[in-house]
């Protein structure tokens, strides 16, 4: 079964966001040197970033869209 064009659009949208999510946590390394409010700021917005792609992942869930993560 191939997936609607809304389908295609969202899981688009959350293959961006997982992306996202990846690259943000990587930057909670970098922010390790630089003290523990670059480490915070980084840890937050990673963690919305996360957030971000559970929501698309479980809108996509609904729709039946299996996504394995």
């Amino acid at each position: 079964m191939s997936p609607t064009i809304a389908h295609a659009e969202l899981i688009a949208t959350f293959k961006r966001a997982e992306a996202d999510a990846a690259h943000k946590f990587g930057l909670i390394q970098a922010a390790a040197n630089k003290g523990p409010k670059a480490i915070q700021a980084a840890t937050e917005t990673a963690a919305k970033a996360a957030k971000r792609r559970d929501s698309f992942a479980k809108n996509l869930g609904d729709l039946g869209v299996d996504l394995k993560y």
